[in-house]
Formats: C-alpha cells, structure tokens, sequence
C-alpha cells in the first residue's frame, strides 16, 4: 500500500545471513562455530572450519545463518579480504585469557576492516571466558567502552565460554540482530540522542495514523497502528498500560487528546519494516514503481493531478502567503522525508529564487520535474514522504517517442529538456530548471543540462545521448572567432551523431554577447552554416540586456515543432535522397507487380470459361 502499511517483515525480506568469524591464532574460532552447530564442546577442531549452516530455526527470525571460519596466517590474506566483503557481518574474536589478543583488536583487526572500508556491523566476542583468571576481575564495558567510542562500526560486545556453551549461541543471535535490526541508524552513540532519519520517520509514520489530525493518537488510532503492525489489537487494560509508561518517561508525552509525538516509544524495527524502510531509513526501491519508457526518446513527466497536489502542498507551506517559500518553510515541508532532496547538486541552485533566495512556485515545479526526469523512484519517494497517497500509476505519464512526435509535426510534452553545449562553458555538469510562459497562456518545464565543452565528445559518444533531448543548443561568444568556431564544429557533430543514431535533435544556435562587437566572419559564416544544415539563423543574445525569456520562448517553441530544425548534413541528405528513390523504386514495383498478379488472374479465369 502507498505510503502506510505495505513494508516486508521484520527480516526485511531477507532470506539468508553470511557470517565472517576471524581474529588471532588461538582465540577460539572454531571451537565457538563447531560448539554451537553441534551444542557441544567438540574434542578434536581443525584449524580452518568448511563453511557452517545453522538452520532457519536456530532463532526467532528463521533465518539461516552460513558462518565463514577464517584462517589466521598471513599467508591466507587474499581469502581473508574475500570473505570480509563477502559477509553481512564480521565477527572479531580475542581470548579473555589473553589480553595481547584483545589488544590487537584495536591495533591491528579494527583498522583493517576500515582501511579495506569493509561496511558491516562488527560482533566483539570474548571466547575462553571459562578460562580467565577469576583474582583480577574485569567488567566488559570498562573494557571495551573506549574501543566501542572510536570504532563505531562495533554493534555488540558480549564474552562467552565453548567449553560450557556460556553465551556461545547468543554470538550468532546478535550477529542476526545487527543485520536486521541495527542500532546504527537510529542512535547517535556521541550525543546520546535518536538521529534526524529515525525522527522524520516516525514522524511520517505518526502522521500516517494521526487519521483526524489533531497532533496526538486517540485510543482508536493507537489500536488500528497496533493491529496493522502486530496483527493484535490492545485490550483496554493495555492500553493504559502504554501510557502510563510514556507518561513516566516524558510527562508530556500524554495528553488529553491521546498519546502524543513526543512520547511515542523508541520507534521497533518491526514496525519501520512495515512502513517500507530499509537499512538507511529509506523507503525500500521495490516498493517504487515507476512507469517504464519502451525507447530512449520516451521521457518520464508528472501527471496533471500530480502537479496539483504539489500546488496544493506550496500552498499549505506558505504561511505568509507570499507565492514562494523561505529555506525554513522547505525544511518544514520535507520533515518527514529522510533529507531535504534538493540540498545537494544538481538540484541546488536549479530552480527560480526570489532576491532573498525563497523558492517560487515555479522554481518548486520545475524543481519537482527536474528531479522527475532524472531520477522517477526519487521523485515518487519524495510524494510519499510527504504525503501523495494516491495510487503510483497515476503519479506519471510516458510520452510518446519524439520520432512519432516528428512525424506527427507536434508535441504533447509539457518537459523539455535542453543539452547545451558551448566553449568556455562551466567545469562539471549543471542544471536548470523553470517554467516558460508561452502565448496564449500555454505553460512549459524548461530544463537546461549544461555540458563544459571537454565532454561534448564523451557525451555524444553514446549513440542514445540525443535521444533523451528535446533541444540541442549550442552557445559561442559572438565576438570571438575561436568561439565560433568551435561551436560550428560542435554544432556539426551534433548533426552527424542525430544522423547516425536516428534520434535527430533540433538545434538553436546562440550568438552571445551581443553587447560586444561582432566578429565579421563569424556573422557570415554562422548564417550560412545554418542555411546550409536547414536550420534557423542564431538567436542573437545579451545577457546585459536582459533578453533571456525571448530566447527561452524560442527553445520552448522549437521543443514544440520537433520536426523543424533538425539539422542535415550533406552526406545524411544524400542518403536520404536515396532512401526516397529507393522507396519510390520500390512503390512502383509493388504497384507492377500487384497488375501483373491482377492480370495473370484475369487471364485465368478468361481461359477457364473459354474452355467450359
């Protein structure tokens, strides 16, 4: 279900766990695997256990768990590494009756993981706890607190003894837990406090069942939350139970209302599984259908009711009222996704900002389809967080190929996606994003990929790169001849890339600065290249002069008669001259040959009636 309760089990569909157990020579690996696979203190151990299976319901979760004994030699070093990316979860092992063991977990196993930047939860296990020297007692967390602050990739530490199975089947249980149920992304272990994702998500999740949004659970909401995540309602006397408890952890948790945010118990696993989180406290990518493009010249576009949802959620974000929303306001509107989206490139600075840099409605819109035809499932898991709890098909549409659109000399997209290329244009890829007002009162999505001039070639290079642009614009500095130049050879490369790979794009070539002295050639030439390649002459432009929305008017217009302005080389207009000759050769045959069948039936059937 979209946006409530549709998340997998508390396993989160995981359906098996490998285990890595390796630390010094002597600290008891693999009498603790062969102990516990078999319950019993095993006489005889090899030096190197074959891989060991504990069945599905060895615990709980009914998961099997394979565990990977590791050799300790140097000499085994490349098997070692092998398992340590291998594995779910590594286990380091020290003997408590061998200190320099665990010493050697901070010098030398901890640092290793990292230094291979090896990303699974660690399992500190003291084994031969039987075997530590009773007259100096040590508590385990004075021990390893110290490691633990700077190692914070260690889930649990937990000492236990082969020999007497002391705690030996709890190692693997909290190696089970680490996986599904890490602590990790939930609790800052330096500050002592819940992390931001694990609060958004709970705030996501409260005000899912907060059905008469009045800020708090009545006792009606707190059973269908209970039933929906546990299959079991809450009797009354349990009910009171809950809060009591909450109101003896944080007063104000209770209200007379009903249970209230802040006093929601330490949000389970369980119940973020069942709301579709994965590890990251994100939702989980399976549950984010998009629609799928059949070709590369489709592209992805929100629907029209999803367009105004988001108006409708500006709106209710604008509490000034003013048609644009401070950083605060945006903060406040993606509270209950994971990360604000548009915190990080190419999403930031994309989009239309007032002076005091508040985000318009359009810059919001354009936003939403910027990120929509980069990357649909991020756009769909942004409408849940934030509410959208419609059904996913209707989030988008697939537009048509724009070779259909070509041949039917009209668009229907409301998304044009502009690549730009030009000399001394920016290092590194960027994007804009914003609405065109076209005559009559028609809106568009306008957004610019900029590609620096060094990876046109790597770009173009993939024969689908046009394929996805609705507009190929090439910009050059009408006061320099190198410019150009350069932009003409960019321009013809653009037209010969279109002709091998049969996704044609429309070209605008820009003359800019058009506030300087034109170079004389380059006004001659440039009008001729362009008669000669079909189409129009440059847009002459001044960013001095402020004439930015006549040109985005006009890339918007040429997104919108597809089938003008594609530029034809000389070689690509003989060969379609021949496949027009060839077409028409291969009319006039058809035609000959469809007379002659017509003919020769005509004649039999003459013939047979002469003969009756």
């Amino acid at each position: 279900m979209l946006g409530g309760f549709g998340g997998k089990s508390s396993s989160g569909g995981r359906k098996s766990l490998r285990v890595a157990v390796a630390g010094d020579k002597g600290t008891g690996k693999s009498s603790l695997i062969s102990a516990v696979a078999s319950e019993t203190f095993p006489d005889n151990v090899p030096r190197v256990l074959p891989p060991t299976t504990l069945p599905a319901d060895a615990y709980p979760d009914y998961i099997p768990i394979t565990i990977i004994d590791t050799p300790s030699s140097i000499d085994n070093r490349i098997k070692l590494i092998e398992e340590f990316r291998k594995a779910d979860v590594v286990i380091l092992t020290y003997a408590c009756d061998q200190p320099a063991t665990l010493d050697r977990l901070s010098s030398y196993w901890l640092p290793e993981l990292r230094r291979l930047q090896i990303k699974a939860p660690v399992i500190v296990v003291g084994c031969k706890l039987d075997l530590r020297d009773e007259r100096s007692p040590v508590r385990l967390e004075d021990i390893m607190a110290p490691i633990m602050k700077e190692y914070r990739e260690i889930e649990t530490c937990i000492e236990c003894s082969a020999l007497t199975l002391i705690q030996a089947p709890d190692v693997f249980y909290y190696a089970l837990k680490a996986v599904l149920h890490p602590t990790f992304p939930l609790f800052d272990q330096e500050k002592q406090c819940l992390k931001p994702r694990l609060r958004r998500a709970v705030q996501r999740i409260f005000n899912f069942c907060d059905h008469d949004l009045d800020g708090a659970l009545n006792d009606a909401e707190l059973n269908d939350f209970q039933v929906n995540c546990f299959g079991a309602p809450l009797d009354p006397v349990e009910l009171m139970g809950v809060k009591r408890v909450v109101q003896e952890r944080q007063p104000d948790g209770v209200t007379d209302l009903g249970l209230t945010l802040p006093g929601r118990p330490e949000t389970a696993w369980a119940i973020l599984r069942k709301f579709g989180y994965n590890d990251s406290l994100e939702l989980n990518t399976e549950l984010l259908t998009v629609p799928a493009k059949h070709s590369p010249d489709q592209s992805i576009e929100l629907t029209n009711e999803t367009m105004d949802f988001l108006r409708g959620f500006f709106q209710l974000y604008d509490l000034d009222n003013d048609g644009a929303l401070r950083p605060d306001e945006l903060d406040d509107l993606f509270q209950t996704a994971p990360d604000s989206p548009w915190l990080e490139a190419p999403y930031k600075d994309a989009a239309e900002k007032t002076p005091g840099g508040k985000l318009t409605i359009n810059g919001f819109l354009s936003e939403w389809a910027l990120m929509t035809l980069l990357d649909p499932r991020k756009t769909l898991a942004n409408l849940i967080y934030i509410g959208y709890g419609h059904d996913p098909a209707s989030a988008f549409s697939v537009t048509r190929k724009r070779s259909v659109d070509r041949k039917k000399q009209r668009t229907e997209r409301n998304v044009f996606q502009k690549f730009s290329d030009g000399y001394k244009a920016t290092v590194g890829e960027r994007y804009a994003a914003n609405v065109v007002d076209q005559p009559g009162g028609c809106k568009k999505t306008l957004i610019l990929r900029e590609i620096p001039e060094d990876r046109v070639k790597k770009f173009l290079a993939n024969k689908e790169a046009l394929a996805a642009c609705d507009v190929a614009v090439v910009v050059y500095d009408s006061s320099d001849v190198y410019s150009w130049r350069k932009a003409r050879e960019m321009l013809m490369e653009v037209a010969r890339k279109g002709e091998e790979s049969g996704y044609g794009t429309p070209c605008v070539l820009v003359a800019a600065k058009d506030d300087l002295d034109a170079y004389p050639m380059s006004v001659q030439e440039s009008d001729r290249v362009c008669m000669e390649l079909g189409i129009d002459i440059p847009v002459s432009v001044s960013m001095k002069d402020d004439e930015r929305n006549s040109l985005f008017r006009k890339i918007v217009s040429t997104a919108e008669n597809p089938h003008m302005s594609v530029p034809e080389t000389e070689s690509g207009r003989r060969s379609k001259n021949i496949r027009q000759v060839v077409n028409s050769s291969l009319l006039f045959v058809s035609v000959g040959t469809a007379v002659g069948f017509a003919g020769l039936a005509a004649y039999r059937a003459y013939s047979a009636r002469k003969n009756a």
